[in-house]
């Protein structure tokens, strides 16, 4: 069994993620193991967080599933204070076909935060265990695959410990308050902002060079998002650490030193709705290609 320290900026409330297959003759087996540095194995020994992952796998002995299905289960183990989230899946390992499971666990009372963002979560586990499946088909090692989405997926949980949205959002934190909201926000933008932002299901990204006015202007489109969509969107870090993350509503981000930003179009593609693109230092609004099916599974009230 291998580990991977992974080192985020604040508290993460992801305790470890670990990959394991089920040996035809040894049983459930953990091959990797990633934990916030300093964190997560602090709180659990190697005892446990290898208990943890095989639970996942004990009842999938008899698995019967359909070629490249991956199923979700959600475990709440309270005796141990800890959740887990798992997809199961087919892969090759060694040559042989093995039932896999890629697993995060968290402490129990991170619950309500982080189901608003499961199915962000989950989609994005999904799309690299695809590729991952890949891989592991040409004989390629799969943990160097998986680590280019888990490790995201901890910074991204850590950062909306501290910047998420709040489901409540005050009129006075947005640009509808301001007195001279034709010099500090032009309204002909303003109105191109918001219609955009709700053609494209309420999904945007805000760009610009001065954190407060990014922030002004994310929190004027969360206006129009529901409490558990504003949970899933986030504020932009005043020292521009954040980088875009599929499958938040709104987020703000900051250009760098040099006053550009590169828009990452692989990442926005693989959204499941498309995306209004905002610039607030120089007034543009353009919307990204939409996705195969952008209003699938999405109703509003």
């Amino acid at each position: 069994m291998s580990a991977t320290e992974v080192l985020v900026e604040d508290w993460c409330p992801v305790l470890a993620a670990t990959f394991a297959y089920w040996d035809n003759i040894l049983g459930p087996r953990v091959q990797h193991i990633w934990a916030p540095k300093g964190q997560g194995l602090s709180l659990l020994s190697d005892g446990e967080v290898t208990f943890l992952a095989n639970h996942t796998l004990n009842g999938e002995i008899l698995r019967s599933a359909e070629s490249g299905a991956v199923d979700v289960k959600f475990f709440v183990l309270a005796e141990k204070g800890v959740i887990i989230v798992s997809l199961i899946f087919d892969g090759e390992l060694k040559g042989d076909k093995n039932t896999c499971a890629l697993s995060i666990i968290l402490l129990q009372s991170e619950l309500r935060f982080y189901l608003p963002l499961h199915s962000v979560c989950v989609e994005r586990l999904k799309h690299i265990i695809r590729k991952g499946r890949i891989c592991m088909q040409k004989g390629y090692n799969i943990v160097s695959v998986l680590s280019s989405e888990i490790v995201p997926i901890m910074e991204l949980l850590t950062s909306m410990k501290k910047h998420s949205v709040p489901e409540e959002v005050d009129l006075k934190d947005t640009v509808l308050n301001d007195d001279d909201i034709g010099d500090s926000c032009r309204e002909d933008f303003l109105h191109k902002a918001i219609s955009s932002h709700l053609q494209t299901c309420g999904c945007s990204m805000v760009v610009g060079s001065n954190p407060e006015k990014v922030n002004k202007i994310v929190l004027t489109l969360c206006l129009f998002l529901t409490p558990a969509e504003r949970k899933c969107s986030r504020l932009c870090h005043p020292d521009g650490l954040f980088k875009y993350d599929t499958g938040l509503f709104v987020q703000g981000l900051l250009k760098d030193s040099t006053g550009s930003f590169v828009l990452p179009y692989r990442q926005v593609l693989y959204s499941s709705y498309p995306t209004t693109h905002i610039d607030v230092d120089i007034n543009t609004v353009k919307q990204m290609p939409p996705s195969q099916c952008p209003l699938e599974g999405r109703q509003r009230g």
